[in-house]
C-alpha cells in the first residue's frame, strides 16, 4: 500500500534509484505514491538506468571543433570506454551537440536546455541514450572564441573526422599579416597540442600549481641526501626550468629545437610583435 508521506516517498525513490528530486515526483504522481511502479515508470523512460551509471567514471570520449566566420567553439563529451567513443549512435550525438555548443558560445547551461533535432531537450537526450548504450556519458567542458581582437586558429591531433579528435587546441593571435606569418597561427596551435602549456607566460601559472611543484622538487633534493640549504639554491633553478616549460613563450619550439616559441612570434611579426592573446587544449579525459 503506497506510503502517504510524500517527501519519504521521494526519498526512499531517490535511495533505490540515484534520480534526482524532481523526476522522483514526477514518478510517484504518475503512480499514485506507487514505489514498484514508479521505479518501472523511471527505468521505462530511462532515467533509473542512467542515473544509477553516473557514479561511474568517464575518461574517454570526443573532442569537438566548429570554426565559421573566424569564431571557433569547442566541447569535450566522455564516454567510459574507447569502443562507445567510436559508436556512430554517440557520435552522431556530439557532432549534433557540437554544433548547438557553437550556437549556445560555449554556455553548457544553455546548450542542456537546446531542443535537438528530434525535438527533445539535450539533456534528456543525453539520459536517452546513457540508458541505449549501458555507459556513463558526461558533456564535460566547452569553450568558445569570438572573432574580436586578434584572429583564431585550431588544430586537430590525429583527426577521426574533420574537426573531430583526442587533443584539440585553439589559439587567438593578434596582429597577423597576409602573405607575411598566415600559417603561423596553424603551427602554435600544432605546437599548443603537442607541448601542452599551462599559460601563456610564466606569471600567468597557477601559483598554487608552481608551490606544490616546489614542495615535490625540495623534497626530493633533501631525500636524496643534499643538506637544507643546498636543497633551497638547486630548488630555484629546477622551478625556474618548471615555469620555462610550462609557459608557451619560454617553450621550445617544436620544429626547431634552437628557438623558443616567442623567437618564433618576433620573426613573424610586422610593425607589432605578434601575442598570444589567449589558447585553449583539450585532451579528451584529461584530469578526470
Amino acid at each position: 500500500m503506497p506510503n502517504k508521506n510524500p517527501l519519504e516517498n521521494i526519498k526512499k525513490l531517490r535511495d533505490m534509484t540515484g534520480v534526482g528530486f524532481k523526476d522522483c515526483k514526477l514518478a510517484l504522481d504518475e503512480t499514485k505514491g506507487d514505489i514498484e511502479k514508479s521505479i518501472e515508470f523511471l527505468r521505462k523512460k530511462g532515467i533509473a538506468k542512467a542515473s544509477k551509471k553516473m557514479s561511474r567514471t568517464a575518461s574517454e570520449g570526443l573532442a569537438l571543433v566548429k570554426e565559421d566566420k573566424g569564431q571557433i567553439s569547442l566541447i569535450e563529451i566522455n564516454s567510459e570506454t574507447d569502443f562507445v567513443a567510436k559508436n556512430q549512435d554517440f557520435i552522431n550525438f556530439c557532432k549534433e551537440l557540437s554544433e548547438i555548443n557553437f550556437k549556445t558560445q560555449g554556455d553548457l547551461k544553455k546548450l542542456n536546455e537546446i531542443k535537438m533535432m528530434n525535438g527533445i531537450l539535450v539533456k534528456d537526450n543525453l539520459v536517452n541514450l546513457i540508458a541505449k548504450i549501458g555507459e556513463k556519458i558526461t558533456i564535460r567542458r566547452a569553450n568558445f572564441f569570438n572573432n574580436t581582437e586578434g584572429t583564431n586558429f585550431f588544430y586537430v591531433h590525429s583527426a577521426i573526422e574533420k574537426g573531430i579528435g583526442k587533443i584539440i587546441s585553439i589559439v587567438k593571435l593578434s596582429e597577423i599579416s597576409k602573405g607575411k606569418n598566415e600559417d603561423i597561427g596553424n603551427k602554435v596551435a600544432m605546437h599548443i597540442a603537442a607541448s601542452n602549456p599551462l599559460a601563456i607566460d610564466k606569471d600567468g601559472i597557477d601559483k598554487n600549481i608552481v608551490n606544490k611543484e616546489l614542495e615535490i622538487i625540495k623534497a626530493e633534493i633533501v631525500n636524496s641526501g643534499k643538506p637544507a640549504d643546498m636543497a633551497e639554491k638547486i630548488s630555484k633553478g629546477k622551478i625556474q626550468k618548471f615555469l620555462n616549460d610550462n609557459s608557451l613563450l619560454n617553450q621550445i619550439w617544436i620544429m626547431d629545437p634552437k628557438k623558443k616559441v616567442s623567437d618564433i612570434l618576433k620573426e613573424n611579426s610586422s610593425d607589432k610583435i605578434l601575442q598570444v592573446l589567449d589558447f585553449v587544449r583539450y585532451k579528451v579525459g584529461e584530469g578526470v
